[in-house]
């Protein structure tokens, strides 16, 4: 279930970062060229609104899926503190050989 999920949790990201890219940074329409160049494809108040709504859409299905992966995975985690750990054994040097002396 955790795996969908963060497959998920990517696919949107990734689009949330695809939608956000294409947006001009005065707030409308498309980033790419102006909106008449791209042969009146919806017109600058149509793209504006429709780039708002999908990074809206997009936002909140991002936080939710970051709340749900939370809340699921809460209480699996392993503490991998080195405080938590036990001290580890003194390191013990292996005996030689003697070495006979002529």
């Amino acid at each position: 279930m955790s795996t969908v999920l963060l497959v998920l949790f990517l696919l949107v990201t990734l689009a949330l970062i695809g939608v956000i890219l294409i947006q001009r940074s005065e707030g409308g329409g498309l980033g790419i060229g102006s909106s008449q160049g791209m042969g009146s494809f919806m017109g600058g108040r149509g793209t504006a609104n429709l780039l708002t709504r999908t990074t809206a859409i997009l936002g909140t299905a991002f936080f939710v899926l970051a709340l749900t992966l939370a809340l699921l995975d809460r209480g699996t985690a392993v503490n991998r503190s080195i405080l938590d750990a036990p001290a580890p054994a003194a390191p013990t040097t292996p005996s030689l050989p003697a070495v006979p002396t002529n």
